[in-house]
């Protein structure tokens, strides 16, 4: 019988490409229909036993090709900064036993690099790539997911590596100023400063990206402006990558607003969280409501992330599923009106 072996850099790298999880590797050999034998730096395939009276899914040679085809996926997206986590995994793993393989080759074909003055940024998951590609192709994306998911700070990364490729002559960055528990009035400071801290977070990703002298010259000559959406009314945004960060606390007005703001040679992305919205209940999430009358326009594209996405602290994907079970048990019919 045909049986192939294949070595890799080292053993802790072979364990990373499973996730370090024995119990993918069995997942590996039912769904792919192969025997798995790992040792130190290097992964045997064999044609799994045949099963008395069950047919094999496909011939022993085709079955090994397959896992051959599979972990050398998994080994050439490692290469390119994928952190492969068992929900990633699984996914990958999934799409091969479909015998869908080629489309995520063609995903992961040419290498995918945000370039900025301070680092370069490479997605972590599928679904980050996923995003970018997303970004990179469409004039208009929405980002949807969890806190941790990278959504706001690979939109920031595309902005600014266009800014420097001069593909936009301008960067937008914007926030609604809405209170998340606190109350905006007794803030401390005049209206500027009561702003402040809700734009803080997106101040705080630009300096990973570009030295502090380039962020005051630029935001002084108005390259980079960084404003809450309310400024926004009234203008025409041209040749400017424009992103609009917690969008799950704008109005169904103001989202209209924000992206009829669209010029030409601009691209928009929008970011948010529907878990949090901080509206109060009497207001319609924008985010909600924009899916069911966009979804179909070509050249705008939703992307939805999960908490297998998550590239935080690994607690945080712990506790937006702790939160997740609690506030929708099994059986229990209340759950978010996430469209999806």
């Amino acid at each position: 019988m045909t049986s192939k072996t294949l070595h890799f850099p080292s053993a802790r790298h072979l364990s990373s490409l499973y996730a370090g999880t024995d119990e993918n590797l069995s997942l590996a050999e039912v769904s792919l229909h192969v025997r798995l034998i790992t040792r130190d730096d290097w992964l045997k395939i064999e044609p799994a036993q045949p099963v008395p009276g069950k047919p094999a899914p496909r011939p022993a040679a085709e079955s090994v090709a397959l896992a051959v085809d599979f972990f050398n996926f998994l080994h050439a997206a490692r290469g390119q900064g994928l952190a492969i986590r068992t929900p990633d995994y699984i996914r990958i793993l999934e799409t091969f036993a479909r015998g869908e393989g080629a489309n995520l080759k063609a995903l992961y074909a040419a290498p995918l690099v945000i370039a900025t003055n301070r680092k370069t940024i490479v997605p972590k998951t599928l679904g980050q790539k996923l995003y970018l590609q997303s970004i990179l192709k469409n004039p208009v994306v929405f980002g949807i997911g969890p806190a941790g998911t990278g959504k706001t700070y690979l939109a920031m990364a595309a902005a600014v590596s266009a800014l420097l490729k001069n593909e936009v002559q301008r960067i937008i960055l914007t926030r609604p100023a809405v209170e998340a528990g606190e109350a905006l009035g007794f803030l401390p400071g005049d209206l500027e400063e009561k702003i402040l801290p809700y734009l803080r977070p997106l101040y705080d990703a630009l300096h990973d990206m570009l030295d502090a002298a380039d962020i005051t010259r630029l935001t002084e000559k108005g390259v980079i402006e960084i404003a809450p959406l309310a400024y926004m009314r009234g203008r025409t945004l041209s040749n400017a990558f424009i992103v609009l960060d917690e969008a799950q606390n704008t109005t169904p007005e103001q989202m209209m607003m924000f992206l009829t703001r669209l010029g030409e040679e601009s691209r928009m992305v929008v970011t948010g969280d529907i878990t949090q919205i901080d509206l109060p209940r009497s207001k319609q999430s924008g985010l909600l409501e924009v899916r069911r009358i966009l979804q179909n326009i070509p050249g705008i594209d939703f992307h939805t992330f999960s908490g297998s996405d998550v590239v935080r602290h690994p607690l945080v994907l712990k506790i937006i599923e702790a939160y997740e079970s609690y506030r929708n048990p099994i059986g229990s019919e209340d759950s978010p009106v996430a469209p999806r």
